[in-house]
């Protein structure tokens, strides 16, 4: 598959959609999303989320990174002094199946990490719909319930409120909830192309 390096991600996904032969209707049918939706996200009328993604790039076979790198990266500001405060209750949300997505400081562009709180709502991962990866590296904080870090190359890590852990997430990964009441974490995500979900999650705001 060609590289997508400079493209928007619109464009990215259809140049990975056409290089794996595949036309809207059917990577529709893989990945559970409806026609229009695809054809939105292609042309650029609709933003991407996190839970899009990872959905589009396991039906795609293909890394979280080749969709999330699509989009130029955004330089960062050359004045001093930038802060960004987000109130409770505030923050840009993406909802789907397997979590639920809040990204504190999604106004600031340009980031060299970007926060996310995470409500996980998958139990297997065949809920979750399997493992992912992408560049960079990922600091993760239990607030509250119980999960397993599950990944490709290390049994599956319990962890409980308070429990944290840093990760190379080029490492295929995912979040599992293993407690009965909901599970909250603090996922904090560096890397080339990740400040790009945080500022499409803005736009949505």
């Amino acid at each position: 598959m060609r590289s997508t390096s400079g493209q928007e991600p619109g464009q990215a996904l259809r140049s990975a959609r056409i290089a794996k032969g595949l036309t809207l209707r059917e990577l529709a049918g893989r990945v559970g999303m409806p026609y229009s939706t695809l054809s939105k996200l292609e042309n650029g009328k609709m933003s991407f989320t996190y839970d899009k993604l990872i959905r589009l790039a396991q039906g795609l076979g293909i890394d979280l990174q080749e969709l999330m790198s699509g989009a130029a990266d955004q330089p960062s500001s050359a004045s001093s002094g930038r802060r960004s405060v987000t109130r409770a209750g505030q923050e840009p949300l993406a909802e789907s199946d397997s979590y639920n997505h809040s990204y504190p400081a999604a106004d600031l562009v340009g980031k060299m990490m970007t926060p996310i709180l995470i409500d996980i709502r998958a139990t297997s991962l065949d809920e979750m719909g399997g493992l992912v990866r992408h560049s960079g590296e990922e600091f993760l904080y239990v607030l509250r319930g119980a999960m397993e870090l599950h990944s490709d190359l290390y049994t599956p890590l319990a962890l409980g409120p308070g429990d944290c852990v840093y990760f190379d997430s080029g490492m295929a990964h995912a979040y599992i909830r293993t407690s009965a009441e909901p599970c909250v974490v603090l996922s904090v995500c560096a890397g080339r192309g990740i400040q790009n979900i945080a500022e499409a999650a803005a736009k949505r705001m």
